[in-house]
């Protein structure tokens, strides 16, 4: 499961959006409304956190003691 970030779209553009957090499959469509509002939403683009698994780690890369 994925989560996923969420923004409201207020009607009064000097309104504040609401952000809040869906845990999602990656095969569910996007949320179309707030859960809580019933304000339409977008999906917000964020930076992922992911684990890098490939190339040389730190403790390959120490010199040997001769």
């Amino acid at each position: 499961m994925a989560t996923y970030t969420y923004e409201t779209i207020p009607k009064n553009p000097k309104q504040k959006p609401r952000r809040f957090e869906v845990e999602q499959s990656m095969s569910s469509p996007a949320l179309k409304k707030d859960p809580e509002t019933g304000l339409p939403v977008r999906r917000v683009i964020t930076g992922g956190s992911g684990i890098v698994t490939h190339g040389a780690s730190i403790l390959s890369m120490r010199t040997k003691k001769r």
